[in-house]
């Protein structure tokens, strides 16, 4: 079944050292590679929707025998135009169990594993089992945590040196929107990691409440204006169900009419359901190209047969079928891999509030969800316990003078942090007036 595997892993090819290797180390081909890949390596899909049904079925065709899939979506009719793994009488099942059966049925010297919920639910000992993961999220906030909890799992010691090589778990992300798509290695310590290149994902669009409701000029402002304002006021006691036929359709029709009265073109039920649901357009083609990139980096990590991608490739399949690569380099100041503390000039003015704020927008390259502050010697504002909560609310209308020195160190934790994984913050009161 897996002949072509065997061809390039136990004979011996160009890639080898003694012929000048492309390869990462001294790659010589044998049985111990291939039976590695067949029988020992655990590779963790995370994602089984459209890239991930394709990393599924790409993995157990390329030889790997453990594939673990997590996955907390339920099946729904939309998805079976591309993730083919799955059929009509599927669609309200898990995700993950269903492909899981699926490819265990149909491969027979694979055993795929299936894990149904958020990776947020599962903790480092659940990830440090797994030898690479590779990643077809379809969301940045679980990317951030996958990622920041794959560096803690590489701790380094004083000198900045991994304690145990071991739990270097490499990995491979890949992502598509339209005929566009993206793929990258991340090798925790080494190279970048997701949070050096956070900037580069522009946050989720939103529209000022004041254009919606005075000045719309945009479909998506009408659309917005059905769902935020007149939603309510027709149903205050029930939340729109983005799966609901007769809830969409309520909205698009309100948009419509809305958007007639501002003669504004462009309103459609597809549009609603874009703009409401924030959905990304899929296309399977694109699923299937980086899908094949992605697993070609994880057989190739997994064996060092070649040189591995440094590190990001981009496909832009809307301009014909090219590619890109190119190196992200790694931030000097990034929470996650650097131990350096960030200073952060503010006004002693400054509320406390106002900068945990600051830290969320979307103009902050931190993005923060929801961050807890501390010093070394008090709590500033936790937002569990609830009772600890209630206890530090009354910080965040003071002034930050009132709280912390010049130069004081404060630990910020938030949810997009696994674990005990923390940034830390030294305030330089160097601004004269609040921002």
């Amino acid at each position: 079944m897996y002949s072509n595997v065997d061809k390039l892993l136990t004979r011996p090819t160009s890639f080898g050292s003694e012929t000048g290797s492309l390869a990462v180390g001294e790659f010589e081909a044998s049985p111990e590679v291939r039976d590695f890949v067949t029988s020992e390596c655990k590779v963790l899909v995370v994602g089984a929707g459209g890239l991930g049904c394709e990393i599924l079925k790409d993995l157990a065709l390329s030889g790997f025998a453990d594939i673990h899939v997590i996955d907390m979506d339920t099946i729904d009719v939309s998805n079976l135009n591309r993730q083919f793994l799955f059929r009509a009488k599927d669609v309200g099942s898990p995700k993950a169990t269903t492909a899981a059966a699926f490819i265990n049925a149909r491969c027979p010297k694979t055993t795929v594993t299936a894990h149904v919920g958020k990776v947020q639910e599962k903790d480092g000992d659940f990830y440090a089992q797994f030898n690479v993961v590779c990643s077809g999220l379809d969301n940045v906030e679980a990317r951030r945590w996958l990622n920041s909890m794959l560096v803690s799992l590489a701790e380094v010691d004083d000198d900045g040196n991994v304690v145990d090589p071991s739990q270097i778990i490499p990995m491979v992300d890949g992502g598509t929107e339209g005929f566009r798509g993206q793929a990258r290695v991340i090798i925790p310590r080494f190279t970048s990691c997701f949070e050096c290149s956070l900037d580069s994902f522009p946050p989720q669009k939103t529209y000022p409440m004041c254009t919606i409701a005075e000045t719309p000029r945009l479909p998506e402002h009408c659309i917005s204006y059905a769902q935020l304002v007149e939603w309510p006021k027709a149903f205050p006691d029930k939340s729109v169900d983005t799966d609901s036929p007769e809830d969409m359709t309520w909205i698009f029709k309100v948009a419509e009419t809305r958007a007639q009265k501002f003669d504004i073109e462009g309103v459609t039920y597809m549009k609603t359901m874009g703009v409401v649901k924030n959905i990304i357009p899929a296309v399977a083609s694109t699923n299937a190209v980086v899908s094949a990139v992605c697993v070609n980096e994880v057989f190739k990590l997994m064996t060092l047969c070649s040189q591995s991608l440094n590190t990001y490739m981009m496909y832009m399949g809307n301009h014909g079928v090219y590619t890109h690569t190119f190196e992200y380099k790694k931030k000097d100041d990034c929470p996650i891999t650097s131990a350096r503390v960030r200073t952060l000039a503010v006004a002693p003015t400054m509320l406390l509030g106002t900068l945990i704020e600051s830290m969320c927008g979307p103009d902050s390259d931190l993005r923060l969800k929801a961050p807890s502050l501390t010093t070394a010697s008090q709590s500033l504002y936790m937002r569990k316990p609830k009772a600890l909560e209630a206890a530090t609310r009354a910080n965040l209308g003071k002034p930050l003078s009132e709280l912390v020195a010049d130069d004081d160190e404060i630990t910020v934790t938030d949810a997009i942090f696994p674990g005990d994984v923390s940034l830390t913050l030294k305030l330089s009161f160097e601004c004269e007036e609040a921002a």
